[in-house]
């Protein structure tokens, strides 16, 4: 790999990391009490729960397009978005989180091995990078809503 093919995997995996420009996911949960996870204000149609699940099974989604050409997407927006405003209980926060950090550390993986350039077989124009940048993109987009619902809920610095 050249000088600025390793430049751009690194400014990839910081923009998938999130909190350069804006927060991270981490940032955006940290400190949130547990009774909240479930609160929807001001009649808003999500949960920080709900934004947070929904943002593990896009990035899964994501991931597995990107690296299984016979991977079955799930059907979008049913099963993009949990019914439940709330998780079950700790256990199910916590899987969450971790599914979403194993994920990122695994799609990051595909950044530094893989051709980001070249499309993707399966697909319809998709390669490595378009999916890194779509990734990040989403993720961003529901963070920043899971810190405007904090702030409706005075949970936000």
């Amino acid at each position: 790999m050249d000088k600025q093919h390793h430049i751009l995997i690194d400014e990839l995996v910081k923009l998938l990391r999130g909190g350069s420009a804006h927060a991270s996911l981490k940032d955006a949960l940290k400190d949130l009490p547990a009774e909240l996870r479930g609160e929807r204000p001001n009649n808003l149609p999500y949960s920080i729960w709900q934004l947070v699940e929904h943002i593990r099974i896009t990035q899964w989604d994501m991931l597995e397009f990107s690296r299984d050409p016979n991977h079955q997407s799930p059907k979008w927006p049913d099963e993009y978005w949990p019914k439940e405003a709330a998780p079950a209980d700790e256990t199910a926060w916590k899987n969450t989180i971790q599914q979403i950090d194993l994920d990122l550390e695994n799609f990051i993986n595909l950044l530094k091995k893989d051709d980001i350039y070249q499309e993707l077989p399966h697909g319809d124009g998709q390669s490595i990078l378009r999916e890194a940048l779509q990734l990040a993109d989403h993720t961003s987009y529901h963070i920043s809503e899971i810190i405007i619902i904090r702030r409706l809920l005075n949970a936000w610095k």
